[in-house]
């Protein structure tokens, strides 16, 4: 049962690999994986169950290899792996944050990880475990965001809140533009007209197609997850449908 403050009973952070890297442009800061951990962990003893997809920007990017020339199924494979790098540190944060969480990855990773299926994955959840969603779709040519899309609609989660270092959706990119203002609203058609690059093109078809909502928001920004779970979109901003 999910808390009083929160519309959702279940729901799916996708977070980025850049987000957990802070300050840094690679690898995984610990400071933000522990208030990261410590975050999602006070979210699920509130009696929200929470699915977290990996990202891993940190790490490798699928397009990284491809602009150095490599093979774009193997290269999506390496940031496959990245992903599950980090669903790894994020799990045992969570455990020292007193929480219980199981990695499901999309490929076969032996002892590692379980294999995911939605309806185990679902049975994670009822039992109060934070289920950490890794590898992707497990297919090239698709991104994290997809991924997480996905995995919201097949865990049944009532909305998807993306986690990165921008503290939601501008009309153009803040950091080349001081003058992009940013959204607290904003329909799934009206990104597309706009071309705005908050996700890729598959992610957001399907997120439409399926009445998903979406919340952009600052991880980097201290109880922000709290706060936007709760429908606050002072520091997000919502996608919806039209």
């Amino acid at each position: 049962m999910a808390n009083s403050n929160s519309k959702f009973n279940r729901i799916l952070l996708k977070i980025s690999g850049e987000a957990l890297a802070g300050d840094d442009r690679f690898g995984i800061d610990p400071d933000v994986l522990n208030r990261v951990a410590v975050e999602i962990s006070s979210v699920a003893a509130s009696g929200i169950e929470v699915a977290v997809v990996m990202g891993a920007g940190n790490f490798f990017r699928g397009r990284m290899g491809v602009e150095g020339g490599m093979d774009r199924v193997a290269s999506d494979q390496m940031g496959m792996l990245a992903t599950l790098m980090n669903a790894l540190a994020l799990r045992d944060a969570i455990a020292r944050a007193g929480r219980e969480a199981v990695v499901m990855s999309a490929i076969e990773v032996g002892p590692i990880a379980k294999l995911y299926s939605p309806h185990k994955g679902r049975k994670i959840l009822e039992k109060g475990k934070i289920c950490l969603c890794a590898a992707g779709t497990g297919n090239p040519f698709f991104t994290t965001d997809t991924a997480g899309v996905l995995r919201a609609l097949e865990l049944e989660c009532g909305a998807m809140f993306k986690a990165t270092k921008v503290d939601g959706v501008y009309s153009d990119d803040p950091v080349s533009n001081p003058k992009a203002t940013r959204f607290s609203e904003i329909t799934y058609s009206k990104v597309l007209e706009l071309g705005l690059g908050v996700m890729d093109l598959t992610a957001v078809t399907l997120a439409e197609k399926e009445n998903l909502p979406i919340v952009v928001f600052n991880l980097n920004t201290e109880g922000a997850l709290g706060r936007v779970i709760s429908w606050e979109f002072d520091l997000g901003t919502i996608i919806k449908p039209g």
